[in-house]
């Protein structure tokens, strides 16, 4: 399996600006880059930006001007096969959820690993571990609809957690959480990190990037406002990648898998268990929250 080379970023915001009708700013000339395995937190008041970044890198929102790249692809340009591998090679933890209400705890978390064909026995393992991780093993045969908001914001993050993706994006992933229970959270993605996931994590939350040793890009009304760059992550710039396509698909080193580890297959057709195997096709593209 080819790896993700680790010169070439795999986010890269060029020059990019984002308006919605009839003139609404969200985002004004943004230039960055984001490392595999890198962590990055953005910051901002309601309004900033940091939601309309999320969705420019899942392709639920498109750049009214510049370049947004995903392991090298130009979003602007793939094809809908390529973004389907894409988002099926991501996870995402909404601010609003998007869980299947009327269906239990555990079939959410299976859903991700269901349509890339993942074992049954790896996928009852990994939704264990994950349970367990956050503290909601009596809530698994439970319906969404019937958990609290905080208890559904953890099945949220488990969903997204649930495949080892290569980049996980979180949008105030701690927003409903307590302080303990945030304790749960940020191991988890302690562990993501170490397993080589690269996470992009919007949030009004201090205590998540406070003292943190990973970069931090805080906006303001749709512009840079500071960036903090830890020693080992790359600085705010205009650089384009060095013309290295890397993919999305990239398992992490073997001595750093975890256990119930499961290898993200490079396309699904089809469907698995009535799931689609794009989730992401069919979000909303509201604006910038």
């Amino acid at each position: 399996m080819e790896r993700i080379l680790a010169k070439a970023p795999i986010v890269d915001f060029s020059k990019v600006s984002k308006i919605y009708p009839p003139d609404v700013i969200a985002l004004r000339d943004l230039s960055f880059s984001v490392m595999p395995g890198d962590t990055l937190f953005l910051t901002g008041m309601s309004g900033a930006g940091k939601s309309s970044i999320l969705k420019l890198i899942c392709a639920i929102e498109h750049p009214s001007k510049g370049i947004v790249e995903v392991a090298g692809h130009d979003l602007s340009r793939a094809s809908t096969t390529q973004l389907q591998s894409i988002r099926q090679q991501m996870g995402v933890a909404y601010q609003d959820f998007k869980l299947l209400p009327r269906h239990s705890v555990a079939h959410n978390i299976a859903m991700p690993m269901e349509v890339t064909y993942t074992p049954p026995k790896t996928i009852r393992d990994r939704i264990s571990y994950l349970l367990d991780s956050l503290n909601l093993t009596p809530k698994k045969d439970v319906r969404v609809d019937k958990l609290s908001r905080g208890e559904q914001q953890r099945v949220a993050i488990a969903r997204a957690a649930a495949n080892y993706p290569p980049l996980i994006l979180l949008d105030e992933p701690t927003g409903n959480l307590d302080p303990t229970t945030t304790k749960l959270v940020v191991d988890l993605f302690e562990q993501l990190r170490r397993a080589g996931t690269t996470l992009i994590i919007a949030t009004h939350d201090l205590s998540l990037y406070q003292d943190s040793p990973h970069q931090v890009l805080e906006l303001s009304q749709g512009k840079i406002k500071s960036h903090h760059p830890a020693n080992t992550f790359s600085k705010v710039s205009d650089h384009k990648p060095d013309g290295q396509r890397v993919r999305l698909q990239s398992a992490p080193d073997a001595r750093r898998r975890p256990a119930n580890y499961a290898p993200i297959r490079e396309k699904s057709t089809g469907k698995a268990d009535g799931v689609s195997p794009d989730p992401l096709s069919a979000e909303s593209t509201s604006g910038e929250a």
